[in-house]
């Protein structure tokens, strides 16, 4: 399996896959927004025979208060073809996307997703830093991890995504 940063040509298997994947075409909708306004910081492909099999996007968040705001990536959606899923597909993809994220100096991931799953790649609650996602959801759900050492001193507060999240 490859995986590779998506190319322009890749947008029409992408979009077919997350509705695929999710069962519905609001995740692909979205990562089609996402790309319309240039805001996909990464946008990773998992390729198996020549074929799409799996996609993760980050794009832009913020986090803080009135007192201090600072920049962080989202992760989602992240899609694997319904044949493959359990496959190891997805955990390549996150574990591929968080050493690109480092190299580009990203210091800080928000998801919002399974605990069980993410929490195998060191994300935690984001309540543990006091911070919380602008919907609420429950503790669990909403997870963050730093990807440099104490990238999340002094900073609480609200995590807020990109305006086209609000159609999902």
């Amino acid at each position: 399996m490859e995986i590779r940063t998506e190319l322009p040509e890749d947008a029409t298997a992408i979009h077919k896959l997350n509705a695929a994947a999710f069962g519905r075409g609001d995740e692909a909708a979205l990562v089609d927004a996402l790309r319309a306004v240039k805001a996909l910081t990464l946008s990773l492909v998992a390729i198996e025979e020549g074929r799409i099999v799996g996609h993760i996007a980050f794009s832009p968040v913020t986090i803080g208060s009135e007192h201090r705001t600072m920049n962080a990536v989202g992760l989602g959606p992240m899609a694997v073809a319904p044949e493959r899923q359990q496959s190891g597909i997805g955990t390549q993809l996150v574990e591929t996307g968080m050493a690109e994220l480092r190299k580009l100096g990203h210091t800080v991931v928000v998801v919002l997703g399974n605990p069980e799953f993410y929490s195998r790649f060191g994300f935690v609650s984001a309540r543990h830093f006091c911070i919380h996602w602008e919907i609420e959801v429950p503790d669990d759900v909403f997870m963050i991890k730093e990807l440099s050492e104490h990238a999340l001193q002094g900073i609480t507060g609200v995590a807020k995504y990109r305006p086209e999240f609000n159609k999902v």
